[in-house]
């Protein structure tokens, strides 16, 4: 598992205007069409998880650069545009309980891909997910999820948290192609203008032991005792 980078934007509320959406659909899919005729479709999931190249791929749609919305638009654009019979790409997800449905909408494409394919593009989403949600807690909590994939089953996820008190919006990028440990230095890069004072990063080889003891304590299922002790 490699996880290929993030991005920090302001948290707006709002609709995307129709007349926009068409727009993006209609030259967000002609772009990726002809980055597929002339690279192929790894090199599109190679740039959508590229924190820098999707920000831009928003701009150039015609979507506000600086706002959490750039990231739901766009994917639910690409989404909407994209399919595997005409491009060979596919995106499932979106926002909200959309999110929650990736692994039916998966499943419902299962007829162009193999079953273990099939599978193992839902465990990459569940656990990129619960990653991103659980195992790094920085304050941002997932509210959005996507995951792009081709017909081979190499996939990229994109998905965004929210933190409500700070008002910013901050999006993760996942990509298949350098298989990595998902609980251990998963993050190629963090792009961010705000760190926060306070961050449980248990992907870290730093927290290997912490993991190893939480592991543990799980299996054990004793959790009163050690809070009796840690209370003396």
């Amino acid at each position: 598992m490699f996880r290929s980078g993030a991005a920090e934007l302001p948290l707006h509320g709002g609709r995307c205007p129709a007349w926009l959406f068409a727009r993006m659909r209609e030259l967000g899919s002609a772009i990726c069409e002809a980055i597929i005729i002339e690279f192929g479709t790894r090199e599109l999931l190679t740039r959508l998880a590229d924190p820098y190249f999707f920000q831009s791929l928003g701009c150039v749609l015609g979507y506000d650069w600086h706002s959490s919305g750039l990231t739901t638009t766009v994917t639910a654009a690409l989404k909407e545009g994209l399919n595997l019979e005409e491009h060979g790409v596919a995106l499932c997800g979106g926002k909200g309980k959309v999110a929650k449905r990736t692994p039916m909408e998966v499943e419902a494409l299962g007829d162009k891909l193999t079953t273990r394919k099939v599978e193992e593009l839902k465990r990459a989403s569940k656990l990129a997910a619960k990653v991103d949600n659980v195992v790094l807690q920085d304050g941002f909590d997932l509210y959005h999820h996507v995951i792009c994939f081709d017909e081979r089953g190499n996939w990229v996820v994109i998905q965004q948290g929210m933190n409500v008190e700070s008002r910013l919006a901050r999006r993760y990028h996942w990509i298949s192609f350098k298989v990595r440990s998902f609980v251990e230095e998963p993050h190629a890069a963090i792009c961010s203008d705000v760190r926060q004072d306070y961050v449980l990063n248990l992907t870290s080889k730093l927290s290997r032991e912490a993991r190893e003891v939480s592991l543990d304590l799980v299996k054990e299922g004793n959790f009163t005792k050690y809070f009796r002790e840690l209370k003396h």
